[in-house]
């Protein structure tokens, strides 16, 4: 499978993106109840913000997943952490699916990191997903991540990870 990654348009994307961010196996994304209207504000914010950045995943030309990429100086983890040079924040939602894949996420991660660390400014991805959501904490140290701790963000308790460019490939053998 190829995965490719192209910059998010929010009016364009946004019926699409409404039908991921409200499934039910969306949950954790906490946009359940937004309508068409507010996904095309919520991407159109990011867009015009200089410190966060929405991308279009696509498996073999189809669209696939959502990528945001942040900088946790400025966004999300202010005040939470102390950043160091070369942190990027990251969040991915795979779009549902009645015919999953196996290792079809474990795909889109990898693809994922490997477009971060193709950047060579980037040193380390932080994530922070919701402490309950177990499935995405096995996935992440699949892929090379390892929890710090635990942090309390507005919206929810978080499992604070880091995955520098060298656990990335020691875990995957994928080189960016």
């Amino acid at each position: 499978m190829s995965f490719t990654i192209r910059p998010l348009d929010p009016v364009e994307d946004a019926g699409l993106l409404h039908g991921w961010v409200t499934h039910p196996k969306a949950t954790f994304w906490m946009m359940q109840d937004a309508g068409p209207g507010d996904v095309e504000r919520a991407y159109g914010e990011i867009a015009a913000d200089e410190y966060h950045h929405a991308f279009l995943g696509l498996a073999d030309g189809e669209p696939a997943f959502l990528m945001e990429r942040y900088d946790p100086a400025h966004r999300e983890l202010v005040g939470l952490y102390e950043p160091e040079p070369g942190d990027v924040g990251m969040h991915f939602l795979v779009a549902p699916t009645d015919t999953p894949v196996h290792g079809f996420t474990r795909g889109v991660i990898t693809a994922v990191l490997r477009h971060l660390f193709e950047d060579p400014a980037v040193r380390r991805v932080v994530v922070e997903p919701d402490v309950r959501n177990t499935a995405v904490h096995a996935l992440n140290e699949a892929v090379g991540f390892v929890p710090e701790r635990e942090i309390r963000k507005p919206e929810k308790r978080a499992l604070l990870s880091f995955c520098t460019r060298e656990r990335f490939a020691a875990a995957t053998g994928v080189r960016a």
